[in-house]
């Protein structure tokens, strides 16, 4: 028996070209207005490359479905839009490496001064200075998947002190619970966790104001986990800095306040946005998918809040 797979990239195409029992059918997100893909009518999973409203006339169409593979870490977006009897599973560990390089960097940017010294530069100012260090710094990392043991592992070599929190304690992994009583030890809270009800404005005034002074908060997770106004508050008393690959609203308003906010360095959600990312993203759904045909529920698979 071969399961047809509908999938948005080429690139996916030639993965799952190497998976025994499937068929890969190309589909283009744009021409989806003007109908949808024969192959949808047999086709039993689904590949997004849009949001699902961007995707409600090919959802439509496929009677059949019973998986949709994503390409992302997190399974927000379609959390609550999976039709029933239809499985859904992440991309988890395609992105969690180059989203703890971002870690790595900016932590290292904020701690030697690199954009003090920057600064300095484009002035033509020669301004030495003595930096923080990571070493020995003490790293709370919120959030104890993929992403979370990839900064970690990345984090030991340069001699800083790593706290693990999760919402399932375990062997060398503090509950979340714990947070009130870890957060005034720390030098800087890393967020990796993934965007749920128990975790949206989890970073709010009292969070933050359990950080001591001079704390460095990074948030390479979802922007809803931030509360923005509490953080801006932060950032304007020059209490503590931030490093954000992710907003709350985003993509952040040309007027933004945060824009123009002391002590803070702001990406556009590219810590994942790597060269070849999107064939990493395409060897995890491969496998994912392999497990689904040979009758096996996919490693990944997204059940409840996840």
């Amino acid at each position: 028996m071969t399961i047809t797979v509908l999938v948005p990239h080429d690139d996916g195409v030639t993965a799952l070209s190497a998976v025994p029992g499937v068929r890969a059918v190309r589909y283009d997100v744009e021409d989806l207005a003007e109908g949808v893909p024969g192959a949808a009518a047999e086709a039993e999973v689904l590949i997004p490359g849009a949001k699902p409203a961007a995707l409600l006339p090919l959802l439509g169409a496929m009677p059949r479905l019973r998986l949709i593979q994503l390409l992302s870490a997190g399974a927000e977006d379609w959390a609550d839009e999976v039709p029933d009897g239809v499985l859904l599973s992440t991309c988890r560990g395609a992105h969690g490496g180059s989203t703890a390089e971002w870690v790595v960097a900016v932590l290292l940017s904020a701690y030697r001064g690199l954009p003090a010294f920057a600064e300095a530069q484009r002035e033509r100012v020669w301004r030495p200075g003595t930096t923080g260090t990571l070493q020995g710094s003490r790293v709370l990392v919120v959030g104890a998947g993929d992403v979370g043991n990839q900064v970690r592992r990345r984090l030991l070599p340069f001699d800083a002190w790593v706290t693990m929190v999760g919402f399932t304690p375990r062997d060398g992994v503090h509950g979340a619970e714990e947070l009130p009583r870890l957060l005034p030890g720390t030098d800087a809270v890393v967020l990796v966790t993934p965007l749920t009800s128990r975790t949206r404005g989890m970073v709010d005034a009292e969070f933050l104001a359990a950080l001591p002074d001079g704390a460095l908060l990074v948030n390479a997770s979802r922007g809803p986990v931030v509360d923005t106004g509490a953080l801006l508050a932060e950032l304007t008393s020059g209490r503590l800095s931030a490093a954000l690959d992710v907003t709350d609203p985003e993509p952040l308003p040309p007027g933004h306040p945060l824009w123009t906010a002391p002590n803070v360095v702001i990406t556009p959600h590219v810590a994942g946005a790597v060269r070849g990312a999107r064939r990493r993203s395409y060897r995890v759904a491969a496998a994912e998918i392999e497990r689904y045909v040979r009758g096996e529920l996919p490693d990944n698979l997204v059940q409840g809040e996840y």
